[in-house]
Formats: C-alpha cells, structure tokens, sequence
C-alpha cells in the first residue's frame, strides 16, 4: 500500500477521534462548553459529531485495504460539502453562527476531498489499494 494512502488513514482516524471529541463536549458538555459553542449550527454541529465515526471507520477500512472505505471517503467528502451548502444558504438566510464554523467546514472539506482523491488515485492505478 502507497505511502500516502497510509498517512491518509491515519489523518482520517485521528480528524475523527478530534471531531468525536470535540463535537461530543459541544453537544453534550456542561454549560460552559454548551455556551463556548457560542451560534453553533446544530444541523452542522450534529453532522461533524456523527461524521466522526466515519472518518474513524474510513481510516481503519483504509488501513485494511478495504474497498469500500475508498467509497466511504468519497461519501464523506460529498456529504461534508452538501453540508457546507446547506450552512451557506442558512447564513444567506440570516440565520446566526459562528465565524470559526466558515473555517472548520473548509478544513473538513479540504481534508475529505484530499483523502478521497489519495484513495481514489491509488485505486484507480491499480485497481486494489493493497497493490497501490
């Protein structure tokens, strides 16, 4: 397996243990935490916090050589920007949020698409990422 695949399954599981924990002391943390969230979107803030889980099982299936976890990253990335448009159109509605959240979406994005397209590339040159 590509080097690159390796260090991307790895970013992907450990984004998702950050994402786990950060959205879990976001959504179910005392009230001090709640109020540090500040204008959070609950759909974006509910959506990253079970995204999690997928960015960890995608790095594991990754790490595995696993097909379907090239199909899993492709989703995620997907999934991630319909989200980030979905927040768009929320703002453009003039709903309130948090200015962080314009930059952790491009992050979550950015990382998706990266994961994705390492995944898919080496994938698609060999036609099994074991080979890759």
């Amino acid at each position: 397996m590509k080097l690159a695949v390796k260090i991307a399954a790895l970013v992907a599981i450990l984004f998702g243990a950050l994402t786990l924990f950060s959205g879990g002391k976001a959504l179910f943390g005392g009230p001090e935490a709640r109020a540090a969230v500040g204008n959070a979107v609950p759909f974006v803030l509910w959506f990253n916090f079970f995204a999690g889980f997928a960015y960890i099982l995608a790095g594991v299936g990754l790490l595995w050589a696993k097909r379907w976890a090239v199909r899993l990253s492709a989703l995620i990335a997907a999934a991630t920007l319909l989200v980030f448009v979905a927040f768009g159109f929320h703002v453009w509605l003039g709903g309130a949020y948090e200015t962080r959240t314009v930059g952790a979406m491009t992050l979550r994005s950015l990382v998706w698409l990266a994961i994705a397209a390492v995944s898919l590339r080496a994938l698609g040159r060999a036609g099994d990422i074991r080979n890759a």
